[in-house]
């Protein structure tokens, strides 16, 4: 028991720093879209720190915590009996789901990434504003589900992730209004 302790706070830090790394990653993608706009030699100067702190956070914290991340969690589901027992949980099936949802996330990150590499912006700030809120949303449905451990009123937790998704919405688009009267 003690082992699967261990394994089990190495998969939490994981967790932790590749959420950060995603979220952090997101912010600079709306930095990166910003400093396109800006006149030159600020442009150029901005997007080159840019490309490079987005380069150091994908490779040396964002895909190595997920890979260490899903490392951890693989070796407490399948080489331990409490893994053994939550993988017939279904609150465990949907929290499964929720984590391939964050790997597509973290795919169509390291697409965008790609493209903001080679100076390619494609997606406005206000886009990336609303990309971020991807991961808090997959967050907050899986901390619900490990922690209530209830995927029987999963139906209640999408909608309430729904709701919560449309008032991260709704707040967004009433910060740029707000933004937007304090630029004019």
């Amino acid at each position: 028991m003690e082992l699967y302790n261990y394994i089990k706070a190495l998969h939490l830090i994981f967790v932790v720093t590749w959420f950060a790394g995603l979220f952090y990653m997101v912010r600079l993608f709306v930095y990166h879209a910003e400093a396109k706009t800006k006149p030159e030699p600020e442009q150029s100067i901005l997007i080159k720190q840019y490309q490079l702190m987005q380069y150091r956070l994908w490779y040396i914290i964002t895909w190595p915590s997920a890979v260490l991340a899903s490392f951890f969690a693989f070796w407490m589901l399948f080489f331990t009996e409490v893994g053994q027992v939550w993988l017939q949980q279904p609150w465990m099936h949907v929290k499964l789901l929720f984590v391939f949802l964050l790997y597509l996330y973290h795919l169509k990150c390291h697409q965008i990434f790609k493209q903001l590499q080679k100076n390619e912006v494609k997606n406005s700030s206000g886009f990336f504003r609303l990309w971020n809120e991807g991961a808090t949303i997959i967050l907050f449905a899986v901390v619900f589900l490990v922690i209530l451990k209830n995927a029987v009123n999963w139906i209640f937790g999408v909608i309430g992730i729904i709701l919560f998704s449309v008032l991260l919405m709704l707040g967004y688009k009433f910060y740029k209004k707000i933004r937007e009267k304090n630029n004019s």
